[in-house]
């Protein structure tokens, strides 16, 4: 009689739900777990995770203390570094960068050269693109539109305008 044992890996990604099935990444070593899609393209750090049905595809780095959760989507050649974090349904994509302890969320969407970093957050069905950026602890939420060389810094509150040019601080 021939018996076969699998043991399957778990990993508790502190969201309350305990441990799940899980693995380490082939590319980084950090936690995937299995309801998620990472692609073997893609770099996962050994402390960031990846979880629920988040998924990362193309050539998408996330590192550090980094997480993607939710239905979130990180592809292209984005980065998600730092105790970052994006979920939700948000999409980071291009070559967006979303670092430091920023957030992007709902149905948010950040793509381009965008950059999102300190204690940033983008939230709602807001859009930052091209080469803006969001840093401090700004919010830019609702509808919002922010794109071009637009910087939104310090702690100012975008909500449901377009901006386009300029800085606000």
């Amino acid at each position: 009689m021939n018996t076969t044992t699998t043991t399957t890996t778990t990993y508790d990604f502190g969201d309350g739900k305990g441990p799940v099935p899980a693995h380490k990444h082939p590319n980084g070593g950090g936690w995937v777990a299995d309801t998620a899609t990472v692609v073997d393209t893609a770099y996962v750090g050994p402390n960031a995770r990846v979880y629920e049905e988040a998924q990362v595809f193309g050539s998408a780095a996330v590192f550090g203390k980094a997480t993607v959760s939710g239905a979130a989507w990180v592809y292209g050649r984005a980065t998600v570094s730092g105790a970052a974090w994006v979920f939700g349904e948000a999409r980071v994509f291009g070559l967006a960068e979303v670092y430091g302890s920023a957030r992007v969320f709902g149905s948010a969407r950040t793509y381009g050269s965008a950059r999102t970093y300190g204690a940033a957050r983008i939230s709602g069905s807001a859009w930052v693109f091209d080469t803006a950026r969001v840093c401090g602890t700004s919010t830019v939420c609702g509808t919002s539109t922010v794109c071009g060389t637009s910087t939104v810094c310090g702690s100012v509150r975008v909500s449901n305008e377009m901006l386009s040019g300029g800085t606000r601080t």
